[in-house]
């Protein structure tokens, strides 16, 4: 499948989107439905497809039901497992690039090192690291939450004279059968790809700073008889698609309301446990010490048994530094390894980095940001003007498919184009005081929900503890938020007669 992504000289738009995943494909295919074709598409890669295209390692599979983990608009009836795997997802994503005809708006290798609004023009100025440079009326950030790796600044890393990467650049050349190798970090990639290594390596040594709870995934094949009752019955897979979404929603009273009720789920985790880890030592090593939901919960029915197997070593102290040929724990053992593959996850509480993105005045948004990422109702700020995020602070789940959000902002955002048309406006720009009132709420209402008050430290929170990630409601209610342009918290300049429209 190829896109005619380059056919085109055109480097001033209405619209520009960033990022080719779930968000970024979405929002060009919303502006199509509009009508709208003056809008260009910049990925940083040369393909579409997000974090489902980047993460390719090993096991890597989703742990939302493929049938909610998709656009309620594009639904597939041929999804092969309940829990989609990676290809599946990327060639589910590059088919909807393809059929919604957005090949001619795809800029690729188009990494954006800078966007700055000009106020004069009343457009933003956005320049990519190859040496082009777009312009355009409305900025649409579609980069998601997990797509810049995060690795720590731990002593020594650069010494390291084997072979080191992380899973989300995950090095297929590299041959791990018989190597000694070195796994940092527990969370959501690794539980997934540790036990596909443990079947190659010599030995495994994984570094786990804080266990996580884990719980059974109901994951199997979809049958031939299945598939072709969804595709013969749409309704049929639309009522399974509902059904997933409200089991799902379920789980948020524990979360927010009264996190009492996630003992349901750390007695299930408990079981899961001890049925698959019989020794007392290890199953001690492998329970957390903080209220479940603290930290993302995972599923996985293959990484407990693979941390019982002889050639893994749980090292439950964490990593002091990295020596030429070892690793160094915070105990001060050694371990000599041929291969380090970091799963430290991804800088999803620092959602954008310092230098990129200036708003009025030339204001770097980071120092807007003094205080923590915010953005009313997790797309505009103030200062920005014409600035919409899509998954921006606060739209984060824990509990359900990020989907659901993404299409929510989807139609916020094209319900504002059509605003500024409406106006003939030239900027629209969120007013101060809305923004302090939202966030003033979401957070009184998150400091209460049990990522902040379970006792743990996640990736949920930034450097001053503030959790700026995560969603703290029902999806449904970000959905009745976000139904419509809410123009009189929004503050509107004329375009002006020599700016193009």
């Amino acid at each position: 499948m190829a896109f005619d992504a380059a056919s085109s000289s055109q480097t001033d738009f209405h619209t520009i989107i960033v990022g080719t995943g779930f968000a970024g494909l979405g929002m060009a295919i919303r502006l199509k439905e509009q009508g709208r074709e003056d809008f260009v598409v910049l990925e940083r890669a040369q393909d579409v497809g997000g974090t489902w295209r980047d993460n390719h390692y090993p096991g890597c599979a989703c742990d939302v039901q493929s049938h909610l983990y998709s656009f309620s608009f594009e639904q597939n009836p041929d999804w092969s497992r309940m829990f989609a795997r990676q290809g599946e997802i990327w060639a589910y994503l590059r088919g909807c690039a393809q059929k919604y005809g957005l090949g001619p708006h795809l800029r690729f290798g188009a990494d954006v090192s800078g966007a700055r609004w000009d106020d004069a023009t009343q457009r933003w100025v956005l320049t990519t690291r190859d040496g082009r440079r777009f312009t355009g009326r409305v900025l649409i950030p579609a980069m998601g939450g997990l797509s810049n790796p995060a690795i720590p600044s731990l002593k020594g890393r650069e010494t390291f004279k084997g072979v080191q990467f992380h899973s989300a650049q995950w090095r297929h050349d590299v041959d791990l059968t018989g190597k000694r190798v070195a796994v940092i970090g527990t969370g959501a990639s690794a539980i997934q790809f540790v036990p596909q290594i443990q079947k190659l390596a010599g030995r495994v040594d994984l570094y786990q700073r804080t266990p996580p709870w884990i719980v059974p995934k109901p994951d199997r094949a979809i049958s031939a008889i299945e598939r072709r009752l969804f595709r013969r019955v749409p309704l049929l897979q639309d009522l399974y698609r509902k059904a997933i979404y409200w089991m799902l929603e379920a789980r948020i009273l524990g979360f927010t309301v009264d996190p009492r009720l996630m003992k349901l789920f750390e007695t299930v985790a408990r079981r899961h446990l001890a049925r698959q880890v019989p020794d007392a030592a290890l199953r001690a090593r492998l329970t957390p010490d903080y209220t479940i939901g603290c930290k993302r919960i995972l599923i996985s029915n293959d990484y407990y048994p693979a941390l019982s197997q002889a050639n893994v070593q749980v090292i439950a102290d964490g990593v002091r530094e990295i020596r030429a040929n070892s690793v160094v724990a915070a105990d001060g053992s050694e371990r000599e390894v041929d291969v380090i593959i970091w799963g430290t996850g991804f800088q999803a509480a620092d959602p954008v980095p310092r230098g990129v993105f200036f708003g009025r005045d030339g204001v770097d948004i980071l120092d807007a940001w003094k205080d923590g990422a915010e953005a009313y109702k997790g797309t505009a700020v103030p200062g920005f003007p014409n600035l919409f995020f899509i998954v921006g602070p606060n739209t984060g789940l824990g509990h359900s498919s990020m989907v659901f959000m993404i299409e929510s902002q989807v139609r916020y955002i094209a319900d504002a184009l059509e605003s500024l048309d409406q106006r003939k406006a030239g900027t629209a720009e969120v007013s101060p005081s809305a923004l302090r009132r939202y966030n003033d709420r979401l957070q009184a209402r998150i400091g209460k929900a049990v990522w902040n008050t379970g006792g743990c430290q996640s990736w949920y929170l930034d450097q001053n503890g503030r959790n700026v990630t995560l969603w703290p409601g029902a999806t449904w209610q970000f959905r009745l938020q976000t139904r419509r342009f809410d123009a009189d918290h929004y503050r509107f300049e004329p375009l002006r007669a020599a700016v193009k429209a």
